[in-house]
């Protein structure tokens, strides 16, 4: 799309505030919980996934019920055909009296951009293949929250894959297991279509923290399951890092890690922020799990401390968007800062909307706050399509029955480009100094 359009494309960029009656749609109850099961042999690979480890690389995550299964990925660009092996780690984890399967991490590469590529792991069972990110724009991103493994979840995930997508971003509450083991598998089963396609990034979320008096590490499943690159990006904790993808650099921040001024997540987020190169990454995003803005009565102060702590970095930083879950239900923000309408702070988005299996966060707080311009529950997804290092678009996908609806819709200039608010940046750098 060339840029001389886009003055035309803006006129929509601010929508009046819209907020829909429960008579204009009919809210759905919580769907009922898928519990997949296992039908492949115990050598065979099942609940895979795939993740981007640096800028040329892709992590494999598979379990096998055979603990002497391999973990080697063969690969290669023609089906059937494999003119490249990796050999990763492996892992397992026993949670009372659960035991895993072998869990196997294999990275290949280096591989091409915008490349389909065809994999076999283990050296049996199906063929998967999956496709490469651009290095370039335009890019697009899926944003799901609270996915969890219901009939919901099932909707919103044929939704997704009914168009093409670059990158799929989760923003916690993954398999709902609460600490029910099987439950990560069957969740790992169910997502398999579509994290063994894309790329999945995900952060974690409260009902992914399993911590007990006879058991005091919080994330043993999560950790185990779905590495992240956590130490490219020089953190030292999987539940918060950082990655690039054609011109984005996303932060994946953790809701339950300690976040105050002197904790390590604080200090490495001062660190990453203050290493982006605005023009090679000119969009920076943000995932978390508690909202930090939220009009609904559902979770209401629980994003807050973590606000009063981290914002003010992000809105130096100019970050462009943030997008948290938790909250079953969507609302988008005006740009804001310290709970100001402000057009350098960051567009602020709850999309915890995936599928979980408590239900829709009906109730919203009267009057409505005027930063909120759109909030509705229902069950859905949103999409990212950044067309070029100044412009991007942004939709809400309701789920409608058998159809995706586009029930809310907007054009986004990026913070980087704007000169009122790079010299405001500026200003207030050499006020520090």
């Amino acid at each position: 799309m060339r840029a001389h359009v886009f003055p035309i494309l803006l006129s929509i960029f601010i929508f009046p505030q819209l907020i829909l009656s429960t008579n204009e749609f009919s809210r759905q109850p919580a769907g009922q919980i898928i519990r997949t099961r296992h039908d492949r042999s115990e050598s065979d690979p099942q609940q895979v996934h795939i993740s981007l480890v640096g800028s040329d690389h892709v992590r494999v995550t598979w379990i096998t019920d055979d603990h002497h299964a391999p973990s080697t990925v063969e690969y290669g660009t023609e089906k059937g055909r494999y003119d490249a092996k990796a050999r990763g780690e492996h892992t397992s984890y026993t949670y009372f009296k659960y035991s895993s399967g072998k869990i196997h991490h294999v990275k290949i590469g280096p591989l091409e951009p915008s490349t389909t590529y065809y994999y076999r792991c283990g050296g049996s069972g199906p063929e998967f293949s999956f496709k490469t990110p651009p290095s370039t724009f335009p890019v697009e991103f899926v944003v799901v929250g609270d996915l969890g493994q219901t009939d919901w979840t099932a909707s919103t995930l044929e939704h997704v894959n009914g168009i093409d997508y670059d990158v799929f971003l989760l923003p916690g509450d993954l398999s709902y297991a609460n600490g029910h083991q099987p439950l990560w598998d069957s969740f790992g089963r169910l997502v398999e279509a579509s994290a063994s396609r894309r790329p999945w990034m995900v952060t974690q979320g409260n009902h992914d923290i399993e911590s007990l008096p006879n058991h005091p590490e919080s994330f043993t499943a999560y950790n185990s399951r779905w590495p992240m690159a956590y130490e490219e990006s020089g953190s030292n904790s999987n539940l918060y890092y950082s990655f690039e993808v054609a011109g984005t650099h996303i932060i994946m921040l953790g809701s339950y890690a300690k976040f105050d001024v002197n904790s390590d997540q604080y200090r490495w987020l001062q660190a990453d922020l203050a290493q982006v190169d605005r023009k090679k990454t000119p969009w920076i995003l943000v995932l978390l799990h508690a909202p930090w803005y939220n009009t609904n009565t559902a979770h209401q102060g629980e994003g807050e401390d973590m606000r009063q702590a981290m914002e003010e970095l992000l809105y130096n930083a100019r970050v462009d968007m943030v997008f948290a879950g938790h909250v079953h239900a969507y609302e988008r923000f005006t740009r804001s800062y310290d709970n100001e309408a402000d057009p350098c702070g960051p567009v602020y988005i709850t999309i915890g909307d995936g599928g979980n299996r408590e239900g829709l966060a009906l109730d919203y707080l009267e009057p409505a706050s005027p930063l909120s311009l759109y909030r509705e529950p229902s069950f859905g997804h949103g999409r990212l399509r950044i067309f070029n290092e100044t412009h991007a678009y942004w939709s809400w996908h309701r789920n409608n029955d058998r159809d995706a609806f586009v029930a809310d819709r907007i054009w986004l200039e990026s913070l980087s480009t704007s000169k009122i608010c790079r010299d405001a940046a500026a200003s207030f750098d050499k006020d520090e100094l």
